[in-house]
């Protein structure tokens, strides 16, 4: 526990001087000193390597949004809107991540979540309508990545039973999560590498097939794009069908990237020097943006034709081999053979993985819940070695929901989830932006902005922006079910059915408890856990590498 204010100034600590210095110290004293519930439940415990955060952040949750959801996005609106719109989410994307990482710098504290920076920054209310959004959102997002496996898995034929796959990939992902922290960071750290490596070499392949194209097809170029076109009107035809494409695919797009920035915010109060590597990953993410997701739907755009009868959405008309990723299919039109069956292995691997990602955010959104005294305190049980095993196996229950797969096929399931899980995230990200701008004013408040651990570019007037699209996003996402012949029940629950769930819980908590419309400037608490940070930040001492190689290694991990 923290020391004095007068021995925390001893040691080059700063903290505001005058009569709320003991006001402050006290109240960090209130938050954080649980010994007794720590005593009785346990606690989590720091076992992240920088390695693991910084190929977690790098390619934790790469998974099927952009390996086989964005084929279905593709032979909906065409190469040109895909591509547009992993540019325009990228960009929001960017500005979320380095809001979390400046407010997870500035107080790295167990527990570690939205949620819990909503509760100190905003009011209670809306922590506890966000914190079981984020709960339910990732446990759907756990079963979309399971489901998306099952149609990977489809690309090779084969006489077992869907649900035995699901099972098996369900099973491996909850063994990772329940015993030991480092078995998910090893495991994530590996899996994170074999993505990683399969994008680059996609890319590679992409610009080689561009150039000179494979033993079956000429040189591509954008080929794709001028037949059959670089758009597929929506709805009407002329401009306003395209824009419409763009927009339906902006809506769709932003699955591939939904909820993956907090992993950083949920893994520091278990990471090793916190104020290091937080930063440091959360300043790469642009990186992971650029090569992964916009090089890599540009990739999309040249190997693989919109109109492809392979794609997606030949599922539900009945053609055979429609589970397998645009990737794999541009591979299989080129003639290259056995590629195609390595790599639809690699997203089969990052279905697995981004599945193993989103059971951990899941289980420690739930962990988060417990701490702040919003989810039954059972919640907060870990075993010896600091896991949340109860949050883990609660999180897995809801997942079960995949087997929904079994009776209404995988990859009908897998687009109800991706509706499902890029409401819940838009939502998200749109109270964390609020939270970030509530931050940003306390900090302004007692004078001490410039002393924000991580800085970022463009604020506050970034965030205003991402904001604003965000909220359109939010009330357009289910735009389609309004045109004639396009509704139905399910695709406008599965669109909308978020937005109520959110109002009641926020609601029906602020009317319970009467809690304040939100926590005034001056009354913000920015203090309580920044002095274990301080110390954390002290006591770390980063690696000096001996030689080249790990002046390399050491940037990268």
């Amino acid at each position: 526990m923290s020391d004095s204010p007068k021995h925390e100034a001893e040691k080059g600590i700063s903290y505001p001087t005058g009569t709320h210095t003991a006001e402050i110290y006290q109240n960090e004293i209130d938050v954080y000193d649980d010994s007794a519930n720590e005593a009785k439940y346990g606690t989590t415990q720091r076992g992240l390597k920088s390695r693991h955060i910084q190929l977690i952040a790098l390619g934790g949750c790469i998974g099927t949004g952009l390996f086989v959801g964005s084929g279905a996005t593709l032979s909906t609106t065409g190469p040109a809107p895909l591509w547009l719109s992993f540019v325009v989410i990228s960009a929001i994307v960017w500005v979320v991540m380095q809001c979390l990482g400046e407010l997870s710098a500035w107080v790295p504290v167990e527990g570690s979540s939205v949620p819990l920076y909503v509760k100190r920054y905003v009011e209670p209310s809306l922590a506890f309508a966000a914190g079981w959004n984020y709960w339910y959102a990732y446990a759907m997002l756990v079963a979309s990545e399971v489901s998306a496996a099952s149609v990977v898995i489809s690309y090779w034929p084969n006489p077992v039973p869907v649900a035995v796959w699901i099972t098996i990939v369900l099973a491996v992902i909850v063994l990772l999560n329940i015993f030991v922290v480092s078995w998910y960071g090893e495991s994530e750290f590996w899996f994170a590498s074999i993505k990683i490596i399969g994008i680059i070499g996609l890319i590679i392949l992409g610009i080689v097939l561009f150039f000179n194209g494979g033993p079956d097809q000429g040189r591509l170029g954008f080929h794709y794009w001028q037949d059959p076109g670089a758009f597929i009107p929506f709805a009407t035809s002329g401009d306003t069908g395209k824009f419409l494409a763009f927009w339906t695919a902006l809506v769709k797009s932003g699955f591939a990237f939904i909820l993956s920035p907090e992993l950083i915010v949920l893994a520091a109060g278990e990471t090793e020097a916190p104020r290091r590597n937080i930063p440091k990953a959360a300043s790469r993410f642009v990186y992971r943006l650029m090569f992964f997701y916009i090089i890599g739907t540009l990739v999309i755009s040249v190997i693989v034709a919109s109109n492809d009868p392979l794609l997606l959405q030949g599922v539900n008309s009945g053609k055979t081999n429609a589970g397998a990723s645009p990737f794999v299919i541009g591979i299989k039109r080129a003639g290259i053979p056995v590629l195609d069956h390595i790599i639809n292995a690699v997203i089969l691997t990052s279905a697995w993985s981004a599945g193993n990602s989103f059971l951990f955010a899941g289980s420690r959104s739930l962990y988060s819940l417990a701490l702040t005294g919003q989810a039954p305190k059972i919640f907060r049980t870990c075993n010896k070695h600091g896991v949340p095993y109860v949050c883990v196996a609660v999180t897995s229950l809801l997942a079960c929901l995949v087997y929904l797969s079994v009776s209404s096929g995988s990859a009908t399931v897998f687009q109800w989830f991706v509706n499902l899980t890029t409401i819940s995230g838009y939502i998200a990200w749109i109270i964390l932006l609020i939270t970030y701008l509530r931050f940003r004013s306390a900090l302004e408040f007692n004078g001490i902005l410039h002393q924000r651990p991580y800085k970022t570019w463009g604020q506050p007037y970034v965030t205003y922006f991402a904001l604003f699209i965000l909220i359109i996003l939010t009330l357009t996402n289910g735009f389609q079910v309004f045109f004639p012949g396009q509704f139905t029940a399910s695709s406008f629950l599965a669109a909308y059915i978020t937005l109520p769930i959110v109002v009641v819980l926020y609601l029906g908590h602020k009317i319970w408890f009467r809690t304040p419309l939100f926590i005034r400037a001056h009354k913000i608490d920015i203090y309580s856990g920044k002095a274990e940070a301080d110390r954390l930040e002290q006591m770390d001492v980063p690696p000096v590498p001996k030689n080249f190689l790990e002046r390399i290694w050491f940037w990268i991990a």
